[in-house]
């Protein structure tokens, strides 16, 4: 049986989120939103500085111990290129969508590396449970095809979220630290059907050889095995969860 997990994820409130936290059963597992509820950690990843008080307070009610991140927290919000705010939906969005992600990420390879066995912090003989931990992140597959003119900020963001796993799962590996990420296409959330809605439906999701979206499902078991059931040697991959509307 696999051992019961203590597990952290951003961004629960709906779609992704809510079904990745869903498919966590039998693991103990947490989520945040912003404005919390529902026994969600309450947290504006728009905000500079977040990130510790947001840890702090996952690693409290999981007693102390995280033993997999995950970090689907994001926005989707158009910045239009003569739009006045362009520079200020570039800042939020990449503070939200990669900076809020790193510094989650950061936090959770010093835990990691401070468990039993692992690096020498002032907090190391107080943690417990196995040496290393896992990291998986939600990106999209706008982070190699690109997306609409409107959302050069959001391509971006999730292209540097790609790059930044593959360089933890590069540096610290030999320490037990893994780290992957989901690139998913279209999904049913709410955030993507605001936006096909905005464009004349489902016509604009343009080719999709499976005929559908993907669900929130799809997307939360492929979080789930990598969390959980994924080889130590798939670390660093990136999977594309997207009907092979784009393949590489």
């Amino acid at each position: 049986m696999t051992q019961k997990l203590h597990i952290f994820v951003t961004g629960t409130s709906r779609g992704i989120g809510e079904s990745i936290l869903a498919a966590f059963d039998g693991h103990r597992a947490i989520g945040h939103s912003t404005a919390g509820g529902g026994g969600r950690i309450a947290a504006d990843l728009a905000e500079p500085g977040v990130a510790q008080g947001l840890w702090d307070e996952a690693l409290e009610r999981l007693e102390g111990r995280i033993d997999v991140l995950v970090n689907n927290a994001g926005v989707f919000e158009a910045a239009p290129i003569d739009s006045a705010d362009w520079t200020a939906q570039w800042e939020r969005t990449l503070r939200i969508n990669l900076i809020a992600a790193a510094e989650l990420s950061r936090l959770a390879v010093l835990h990691f590396r401070a468990r039993d066995g692992g690096g020498a912090t002032p907090q190391s003989s107080t943690l417990r449970g196995p040496r290393g931990g896992r990291i998986v992140n939600v990106a999209s597959r706008a982070a190699y095809r690109g997306d609409s003119p409107d959302h050069w900020h959001y391509a971006a963001s999730k292209a540097g979220m790609v790059a930044m796993t593959k360089t933890i799962a590069r540096a610290y590996a030999g320490e037990g630290i893994y780290a992957f990420t989901v690139c998913p296409g279209f999904t049913v959330t709410g955030m993507v059907e605001d936006y096909l809605d905005s464009r004349g439906g489902v016509a604009a999701l343009g080719e999709l050889p499976i005929g559908r979206p993907a669900t929130t499902a799809e997307i939360a078991e492929t979080v789930r095995w990598l969390a959980i059931d994924a080889p130590a040697s798939a670390t660093g991959c990136a999977i594309d969860v997207n009907g092979a509307s784009f393949v590489r």
